[in-house]
């Protein structure tokens, strides 16, 4: 049987609408002293990030968490602080591609949704970039308390986006991403750059 065509769009923010300059970071870490890496090593150590991807603590807490983490390796922790206050500053920039893509489907009629494991800072985020009036749907991680690749997750993304999930259609980076997506019943691809636009834009409904 035919799967059903896609009506809808859930699209990841970090590594597919956003993207990083590991340049920033790289500077920081080079400025204070710091092992290449350090910064995101400690950030993304699953005991430090889970809490912040569901709601149980604060961005600034995380950062509080992580510059305590930090301290050892500068020797002083209001140097600790400086370094990751400085490394913050930076919030991403827009991938222009992505972004052009979804003013196209969205002008089609295409539901778009923002589908993130991401923090309280999200809508500061989002507004500092510019995207507030881009996206129909904003779906975070911290605000519905479970993170991909929980089915839960993509049940209430779904709802959301008012789409059951077989007409939702998902691009993330991340592998266990997809495969949880799919094992919620979207239709998900593995995002590997601008080029897989085009497979998106066939696979929808406009």
């Amino acid at each position: 049987m035919a799967r059903e065509r896609a009506t809808a769009l859930l699209v990841d923010f970090d590594g597919v609408l956003r993207r990083w300059d590991p340049a920033v970071a790289a500077a920081v870490e080079r400025d204070y002293g710091l092992p290449n890496g350090v910064l995101g090593e400690i950030a993304m150590s699953w005991g430090l990030l889970q809490p912040v991807l569901t709601g149980k603590v604060s961005h600034a807490e995380w950062m509080t968490s992580v510059a305590e983490a930090l301290t050892p390796s500068v020797g002083d922790p209001a140097r600790a602080r400086a370094a990751v206050e400085e490394w913050q500053r930076y919030r991403g920039e827009v991938d222009q591609d992505v972004l052009a893509f979804l003013r196209e489907v969205r002008a089609a009629g295409v539901r778009v949704g923002l589908g993130t494991n991401a923090t309280d800072l999200l809508d500061a985020d989002i507004a500092a970039l510019g995207l507030t009036e881009e996206l129909d749907v904003v779906v975070n991680s911290s605000v519905i308390g479970v993170h991909k690749p929980a089915k839960e997750y993509f049940e209430a993304a779904c709802a959301a986006l008012e789409t059951p999930p077989a007409r939702v259609l998902f691009t993330d980076d991340e592998d266990r991403a997809v495969r949880g997506a799919r094992a919620a019943g979207l239709s998900a691809l593995r995002w590997g750059g601008p080029d897989d636009l085009r497979y998106l834009r066939a696979a929808l409904a406009y």
